[in-house]
């Protein structure tokens, strides 16, 4: 089966699920299930989905965990945490098509039926692993902007990335600005 279902397995679409998610998991302390629900259709999960507290909270569990690869200090620090997490939450690697129903792609989870906290934490780090052995460095980092905390993803080439999005690197840049003027003014 190639069609484009197929994309929703790529490395770079599971990498950009598993930061959208660890954002929306990690903002407060008990996120929304239909919220989530609708983070996972959006990145290409079959629905209709209906999670639980329980299924929330599970997941939420995996993006505390996953938070530590975005904030580590570095590619070693980084690799020591992705190794830690594949030893501690992961299965033994193996091919799925879903019995038919999506092209085969790996998990490594225990098996399709898996929980949903033991899913992600196990398809986000085999993506974010793949990402950190393709560009030896960080496969994200954290926003520098002192009032966001959103992770983000640091793929393809150019400087180092410091900001979640656009509309952070401008707030920051603005204020910079405006500091360096009031400064200017100072007697």
């Amino acid at each position: 089966m190639n069609d484009d279902r197929s994309t929703r397995h790529s490395v770079r679409a599971t990498a950009r699920r598993t930061a959208a998610l660890v954002n929306a998991l990690t903002a407060e302390p008990d996120p929304d299930p239909g919220a989530i629900a609708g983070i996972l259709l959006d990145h290409g999960e079959l629905g209709p989905l209906e999670l639980t507290a329980g299924d929330v909270a599970g997941l939420r569990t995996a993006a505390l965990r996953l938070r530590e690869v975005f904030t580590a200090d570095g590619v070693d620090e980084a690799a020591g945490v992705l190794n830690r997490l594949l030893r501690e939450g992961t299965g033994p690697l193996r091919l799925s098509s879903h019995d038919g129903r999506s092209p085969w792609h790996p998990h490594l989870d225990s098996d399709d039926e898996a929980p949903w906290g033991e899913w992600f934490l196990a398809s986000s780090c085999m993506a974010l692993t793949v990402l950190l052995w393709e560009g030896q460095r960080p496969p994200g980092g954290l926003c520098s902007s002192p009032g966001c905390g959103d992770v983000f993803l640091t793929v393809g080439s150019g400087p180092e990335r410091r900001y979640c999005s656009r509309r952070c690197a401008t707030r920051e840049r603005v204020a910079a600005h405006r500091r360096a003027r009031a400064g200017s003014r100072s007697p």
